[in-house]
């Protein structure tokens, strides 16, 4: 599978191109393109150090969603809708959003679009016949990246698109320790967004780091 990342130099993108692209052509992007080939190349040396083959190459962030056959929108909420202004041939692809809303004053808290969701409002932003899924919104960025860290959670899976959500349950299998759970359809979006702020709360007040999620 060809996954392609918006986004990838950040946290999240890159962690996730550590931890896939020895079982998928990764196609890692950025609005910086020789920023997103620097991310890759300390990709493929991180985990050739490990003695494992990957494949991962720095685009632009167009690239990679030409070139990808899932799309990963590794963004922050605040550039969701300047980001995806500039970016076309989203059409019959999957997309998946593990963006969250959130806010702080004082502590964290929840603070969605008028919509309802990111996900809800980056549907609105996609081609009608672009296939959404929800997944990967609990998981740490910095867990991501810590490949001496084993990624042990539940991920909840939310879309319209059943055939696609499928597809990306089964990916997630290919990640040791990772198990999905299919939370129903893209309606319950906001509720598996706002488990991150709590998280991030539990993880603050308890003194705790990157707490995860599991279901049992």
């Amino acid at each position: 599978m060809k996954i392609g990342i918006v986004g990838g130099t950040g946290d999240i993108g890159e962690g996730m191109a550590l931890r896939l692209s020895h079982l998928h052509e990764v196609i890692l992007g950025s609005r910086d393109e020789s920023k997103a080939c620097t991310t890759s190349d300390h990709t493929i040396e991180t985990l050739k150090g490990r003695g494992v083959q990957s494949s991962c190459r720095g685009v632009s962030n167009q690239e990679a969603v030409n070139a990808g056959d899932v799309i990963i929108l590794a963004l922050p909420f605040a550039h969701v809708d300047s980001t995806l202004a500039g970016l076309n041939g989203f059409e019959n692809k999957i997309v998946i959003s593990p963006v969250n809303p959130i806010a702080r004053s004082g502590h964290f808290y929840y603070d969605p679009p008028e919509e309802g969701s990111a996900a809800i409002y980056i549907k609105k932003r996609l081609p009608e016949s672009a296939r959404l899924v929800v997944a990967f919104n609990n998981i740490a960025a910095h867990k991501w990246k810590d490949l001496d860290v084993i990624l042990d959670y539940s991920v909840a899976v939310c879309s319209d698109d059943f055939e696609a959500k499928k597809v990306i349950m089964d990916l997630i299998w290919d990640l040791p320790d990772l198990s999905p759970l299919d939370a129903g359809p893209l309606a319950v979006s906001p509720i598996v967004e706002s488990i991150t702020p709590l998280l991030l709360n539990i993880a603050v007040f308890n003194k705790m780091r990157d707490v995860g999620v599991y279901f049992r």
